[in-house]
């Protein structure tokens, strides 16, 4: 018996260079990275950490270190096992480590094209994705 396969990594949705298919995004995340990253750990960690906490822990790691990618590039690799993306266009650490910028608009985007909403957060998200679902239809009485 084989073990069963297991199915291909998908694509990620933008390329990484694809910075210009949200501009404000890119601005934001060019001055302040530590806001898009936050934004980004909030969701990945499915609302176990909050935004401001994830973009207070990069922003200390970026003073410290001068380095954030030793943080963030974790979470690219969080995110990738949860939506089975390909690790491309090398290893998550060295994308962080030489375009950290880029990978983090790229998340970004990302997450924003499977429809999260970037700016409300996860418990939002799930509210608001609640409120769209149909109602359930019980089995009660019938004719």
């Amino acid at each position: 018996m084989y073990p069963p396969k297991e199915a291909a990594p998908l694509e990620w949705s933008t390329g990484l260079c694809g910075c210009c298919e949200d501009c404000s995004n890119c601005c934001v995340t060019c001055f302040c990275p530590c806001i898009t990253f936050g934004k980004i750990a909030e969701i990945v960690d499915r609302g176990s950490t909050s935004c401001a906490t994830s973009a207070f822990l990069y922003g200390l790691v970026m003073y410290l270190t001068g380095c954030g990618c030793l943080f963030s590039c974790s979470y690219r690799s969080k995110m990738r096992a949860q939506y089975s993306l390909r690790e491309s266009p090398c290893s998550d650490c060295c994308v962080h480590f030489c375009c950290e910028h880029l990978a983090l608009c790229q998340e970004y985007r990302e997450l924003k094209r499977r429809g999260f909403n970037m700016d409300i957060g996860w418990q939002a998200n799930m509210e608001r994705q609640a409120a769209t679902l149909p109602p359930q239809m019980h089995g009660g009485m019938s004719r």
